[in-house]
């Protein structure tokens, strides 16, 4: 379990080929925090499992130095996430889970991706940066405005909900220590919507399909 608080951004140092799909090492550029083999960590939102510390060509010479996070991605999550379009270079957010005694800052986000968001809009407003984002059609049911959203693993409030988009704003503080200042027009993002509106989705067309 996560809050959506981007604790750092690592940096995209090798993308091999695995039995199970696809071995990600990620370079924490210089993260406080000192995962093990074992620990969940959150990448651009995706709960995945350190399996081991990379040991493997370290193919971008400029960030090289400190130790490797290494990850072994399966097909399935490479296929319902951008995690396959990740290439060497690129930058990610990274959170470590949460614990009982961990400060709540974000919203309970669990890492398990919902659906892939095209950005189709970004534009600066005042001292934000408005996006405005197309979740899959099955998402929509799950956002609610001024409600809680995982855009990326980054916790963010839905600012205005449309009939087939959604719109985030960026305060300078988010564009800066995540990887949302990076997005262009066109980009796929990785969604989870909020937890417990989902539940409630759930229960309440289980109830009408019961009661029909």
């Amino acid at each position: 379990m996560f809050s959506g608080i981007v604790e750092h951004r690592g940096v995209v140092g090798a993308v091999e080929p695995c039995d199970s799909g696809r071995t990600l090492a990620i370079d924490p550029d210089g993260w406080g925090r000192n995962p093990a083999p074992g620990d969940s960590i959150a990448v651009n939102g995706c709960c995945l499992t350190v399996t081991a510390p990379y040991t493997g060509a370290r193919l971008n010479a400029a960030t090289q130095g400190g130790g490797w996070l290494r990850f072994d991605v399966i097909r399935q999550t490479l296929g319902t996430t951008t995690l396959g379009d990740l290439g060497v270079g690129d930058l990610v957010n990274l959170e470590s889970a949460i614990t009982a005694t961990t400060l709540l800052s974000g919203h309970l986000v669990q890492g398990h991706i919902d659906g892939i968001g095209a950005v189709c809009r970004i534009w600066n407003e005042a001292t934000q940066q408005r996006l405005r984002i197309e979740p899959p059609p099955e998402l929509l049911d799950f956002i609610v405005d001024r409600g809680s959203i995982a855009v990326d693993g980054v916790s963010l409030t839905v600012a205005t909900l449309g009939e087939s988009w959604f719109e985030i704003a960026l305060i300078p503080a988010t564009t800066r220590t995540t990887a949302l200042g990076g997005l262009q027009p066109g980009d796929s993002v990785n969604l989870e919507a909020d937890y417990l509106a989902k539940t409630i989705v759930h229960w309440l067309r289980r109830r009408e399909a019961t009661n029909a």
